[in-house]
């Protein structure tokens, strides 16, 4: 009788610590939605709008929209600055990193004295912050591959979605390296216009990423072996 009730016991956790799989709600045939406006209109010039008229579409996020003042990279750059959540403060913290760069280039575009140096200088924000992304993607990174019960360092390139993850991640952790005495938005704006500028920390590390990985290519055919 024991023996039976201690195997309805375990039988029962056994059944309990099983994961379960979570399904989407979305079949594998739903596409995903297009918020982008450029995109859109793209589309229409394309005539390719029609032929989704029929197709099942995803739902898009609840932080996605087509307004011309949407930007999905500042959208993914404020969810990197936010902490436990607080997404208002985030907000807040970006815009005014943005006022700050618009007021250091608007004075560096009023000193400038001729029209031809004016050009140069880009005053939107939203720009300086891709041109500063783009700056500091790393195109390959080390990955530790055992062989031999030696662990060697293997070059091995990025994917498009991890080298924008990494390139914001350095940008933040630059920013948080600095003194403290300083407001998070003034440093934000220093570091992003270094990064646009092709110049500051980021890049640099950037560069001694990639002058690693270059030291290591002898080693990069134990990426497929």
């Amino acid at each position: 009788m024991l023996r039976s009730i201690v195997g309805a016991i375990v039988h029962t956790t056994a059944q309990c610590i099983v994961p379960t799989v979570r399904m989407s709600q979305y079949g594998p045939h739903f596409i995903e939605p297009v918020v982008s406006k450029q995109k859109i209109d793209a589309l229409q010039e394309s005539e390719d709008l029609s032929k989704l008229s029929h197709v099942p579409i995803k739902a898009a996020l609840n932080n996605q929209n087509c307004s011309v003042f949407y930007d999905p990279l500042v959208s993914q750059f404020t969810n990197y600055v936010m902490k436990q959540g607080n997404k208002q403060l985030a907000r807040e913290l970006v815009e005014k990193g943005f006022e700050n760069i618009k007021r250091l280039q608007l004075e560096r575009y009023h000193l400038a004295e001729s029209e031809e140096e004016k050009a140069k200088i880009e005053l939107n924000p939203r720009t300086l912050l891709r041109q500063a992304v783009e700056n500091c993607r790393p195109l390959l990174q080390l990955t530790p591959i055992k062989r031999g019960g030696v662990r060697y360092q293997v070059p091995v390139p990025v994917t498009e979605k991890r080298s924008y993850f990494l390139s914001m991640k350095w940008l933040l952790e630059a920013v948080r390296e600095k003194e403290r005495t300083v407001h998070f938005p003034e440093k934000m704006a220093w570091e992003i216009l270094d990064a646009a500028a092709n110049q500051g920390k980021v890049v640099k590390r950037k560069h001694e990423l990639h002058r690693q990985c270059e030291a290591n290519r002898a080693y990069a055919h134990y990426r497929w072996s």
